[in-house]
């Protein structure tokens, strides 16, 4: 059961990582970051950006990750958090 609470710490650290972050992402990783955290907490609410472009850009993230479990996509989110500050800057 401990391998649970150890994802649970990383994705939390890896949150918290992006959350304290102040320089802008690409555009692209926030997509990614935003779906997979999204498919991660079980979060179903519609995307709530005032411009639909950004809507339909979100819907269409969370589309592309439907197919994946609440762990595989935490493992995703930290996979790419750790790949963008690693690579990224």
């Amino acid at each position: 059961m401990s391998s649970v609470n150890d994802l649970d710490k990383e994705f939390q650290e890896a949150v918290d990582r992006v959350n304290a972050y102040t320089d802008p992402f690409p555009a692209d990783v926030l997509l990614n970051l935003y779906a997979y955290y999204k498919k991660a907490t079980n979060d179903y609410s519609r995307p709530k950006s005032k411009k639909a472009i950004i809507n339909a850009f979100k819907t269409n993230a969370l589309f592309q990750v439907k197919d994946i479990g609440q762990k595989e996509a935490k493992r995703k989110y930290i996979d790419l958090v750790n790949k963008y500050f690693l690579y990224g800057k």
